[in-house]
C-alpha cells in the first residue's frame, strides 16, 4: 500500500494542484484492488496525506521519500499496474499534463520499466 499511495501522491502533486478527481481515482483504485481493499480507507488517506505533506514541506524531500517507497515494489506485474494507475490518476482531471507525465517517467525509472510501453 505504501508504494502505491506514494506514487499516487507524487502524480497528484506533480503540477502543484491536487484535484478532487485525482483523489477520487486513487480511492476508487484502492477500493477495487484485491490486495489493497483490505486496508481501511481512513488509513489509506492518512498514508496519502503523509506523502502530500512531505511534498508540501520540501519538494525534493517529498520526491525522495515517495521514490524510496515506490522502489520497494519488486514484482514487475505490480509495477506495471502501478504505472497504469499513475497514468490514470494523471488523466483523471481530463489533462495528463507534461509535469504529470514526467513524474510517471521518474516512477518508471525507479521501477526499471520502459516508458515507451506507456506512451511516455
Amino acid at each position: 500500500m505504501e508504494g502505491t499511495l506514494a506514487a499516487c501522491a507524487m502524480v497528484a502533486n506533480a503540477n502543484g494542484i491536487i484535484k478532487p478527481e485525482e483523489k477520487r481515482k486513487m480511492m476508487g483504485y484502492i477500493q477495487r484492488n484485491e490486495a489493497l481493499s483490505v486496508y481501511d480507507t481512513n488509513e489509506a488517506i492518512k498514508v496519502f496525506d503523509k506523502y502530500i505533506n512531505d511534498f508540501s514541506f520540501d519538494l525534493e524531500i517529498g520526491k525522495g521519500e515517495a521514490l524510496k517507497a515506490i522502489g520497494k515494489i519488486k514484482d514487475k506485474n505490480e509495477a506495471q499496474l502501478l504505472v497504469r494507475v499513475c497514468c490514470s490518476i494523471g488523466a483523471a482531471d481530463g489533462d495528463f499534463d507534461n509535469d504529470e507525465k514526467q513524474c510517471v517517467r521518474e516512477i518508471c525509472n525507479t521501477l526499471g520499466i520502459d516508458t515507451v510501453q506507456f506512451g511516455l
